[in-house]
């Protein structure tokens, strides 16, 4: 079996999902279009794309043609909380001896979103995003000590500055306590875990 990928008819899929304003965009969507019907045009479109692009001969050995629906925004988010735990596991595991936990804004994670997220790739650049953005900048005051082993550190946008800001909020937490904020995505308070 033989998987293929493609963004074959993703411009098309883009303009029935989101028409222009003009002429043109009457014909396109009409107001009472369900969710299923523009669904529906996607695929066709998708797969007339493939058509135009490949010849019939190699299209009639193709056994199974799946169409991709964009992601939305609670898909996206999902995605970003994936990476983010991926991200919290290896700190926890890191070999450098250094486990530390951190918890984001939803500030910080709209930016994140904003800024490794668009409709035409979806969550393509979000991994290159997030290392870029939180795992650099992380790593660094790890290196200058700033960050020190069973530190609690949060992760806020600041709106002036554009950019996210860093701040040590607990220290000296046990291994459990950090296990058990890690597990429940850093979201009961800290002084909670650390009395636990």
């Amino acid at each position: 079996m033989i998987f293929m990928t493609s963004n074959l008819g993703a411009c098309e899929m883009s303009a029935l999902s989101s028409p222009k304003l003009g002429f043109n965009a009457a014909r396109r969507a009409s107001p009472v279009e369900t969710a299923g019907e523009l669904a529906s045009k996607m695929s066709k479109s998708a797969v007339e794309a493939a058509r135009r692009k490949f010849t019939p001969e190699f299209m009639n050995r193709i056994d199974k043609v799946a169409v991709f629906r964009p992601l939305g925004k609670s898909e996206l988010r999902c995605i970003l909380d994936l990476e983010l735990r991926q991200v919290q596991q290896r700190i926890l595991h890191t070999p450098v001896g250094k486990p530390f936990v951190f918890r984001t804004t939803d500030a910080t994670k709209m930016f994140l979103l904003a800024e490794g997220t668009d409709m035409r790739y979806g969550a393509r650049h979000l991994k290159r995003t997030i290392a870029r953005l939180l795992v650099q900048p992380l790593s660094n005051l790890m290196a200058s000590n700033q960050i020190n082993a069973g530190d609690c550190i949060e992760l806020d946008f600041d709106d002036e500055a554009q950019k996210l800001s860093f701040a040590k909020i607990d220290q000296g937490l046990s291994s459990q306590a950090m296990a058990n904020l890690a597990e429940n995505g850093v979201s009961m308070q800290v002084a909670a875990a650390k009395a636990a």
